[in-house]
């Protein structure tokens, strides 16, 4: 009875933890300024935990990244975890070690889960399930995040053609490039929330004296869009050469629209086949049942009523 107790105050315990977890990975936050500010230091703030995890003088919940990343492997795992959260849009100061807090809580829990299930039976059994328990508790969180992250770029490309046609635009009316990009972001903000928070994130490390082109690549690293690097590389391009970056942006606009209807297209191209199985499998036995069985039962009765006389 004690280990029962035990069990499930353990259980409930590591559910909240869970559940706080995820909602200080995933809560919006409040003060938009420091928003912007967290996710212009988010490539310095990497490298900076990085090198914390090496020399051990991180503090808080990085010292549980110092941790997982002195296991074989952790500090990889680490590394690109950081680097999907990026990708997602989660820039948080701590989103790192509030994730591997989630990971060890759900591993743990399908741990805990699988053990007090299989307690009654042999060991060989128990040491396959527990290696199940670890790979999913794993393998789970981190297809979560690369849904996430695809979710998250999704909204990057639905967003770059009325935005960089508004960029145009405002370009066309005289405004610098710096102007222009933070005038789309404010526009933007209520629409298309992601990009606006990339091209204000590009202004503002341009302002605090970083280069044009060292900003537009850690904007390509960000999101890891082949359209972001193309805009990039037009919009660097021809600062340097002197081109008219109004005209490029409308070119540019107009080839990415289409883009997009086509990427529209094929998406309706691909829901037949992807409506097949579950119409296999769902639909066509239901409307197998609803049309035979009232003949079958009708039959049956007949054979019933012969067999009586």
């Amino acid at each position: 009875m004690l280990i029962h107790a035990v069990f499930f105050l353990l259980a409930g315990a590591t559910l909240s933890l869970l559940l706080w977890s995820g909602i200080e990975l995933f809560r919006t936050q409040e003060d938009p300024l420091g928003d912007r500010l967290e996710e212009l230091q988010s490539q310095a703030l990497v490298a900076a935990r990085s090198a914390a995890r090496r020399k051990n003088t991180g503090r808080g919940l990085d010292r549980i990244l110092f941790v997982v990343a002195s296991v074989p492997g952790g500090d990889d795992w680490v590394r690109g975890s950081e680097k999907l959260l990026n990708r997602a849009g989660i820039r948080r100061k701590n989103a790192a070690a509030i994730y591997v807090i989630l990971t060890l809580l759900f591993t743990l829990l399908l741990v805990s889960g699988l053990v007090w299930l299989q307690r009654n039976n042999p060991a060989s059994s128990l040491l396959g399930g527990l290696v199940a328990a670890l790979i999913l508790g794993f393998m789970l969180p981190k297809m979560v995040l690369q849904r996430l992250v695809k979710r998250y770029r999704r909204k990057l490309q639905d967003a770059l053609p009325d935005t960089v046609d508004l960029l145009g635009i405002t370009l066309g009316t005289g405004l610098a490039l710096d102007q222009a990009m933070m005038r789309v972001s404010e526009e933007m903000e209520y629409i298309y929330p992601a990009l606006a928070a990339e091209f204000a994130t590009v202004v503002m490390q341009v302002r605090a004296g970083q280069e044009r082109s060292v900003a537009f690549q850690q904007l390509v690293r960000r999101t890891g869009i082949e359209d972001v690097k193309s805009l990039a590389a037009m919009i660097v391009q021809s600062e340097k050469f002197g081109t008219s970056l109004a005209q490029a942006l409308k070119v540019y606009a107009d080839d990415m629209r289409e883009r997009r209807r086509l990427r529209a297209e094929a998406a309706v191209g691909k829901a037949g086949i992807k409506m097949l199985f579950p119409i296999v499998v769902f639909i066509l036995p239901v409307l197998f049942i609803i049309t035979l069985v009232p003949g079958m039962l009708s039959v049956l009765e007949d054979l019933k009523t012969l067999s009586g006389r």
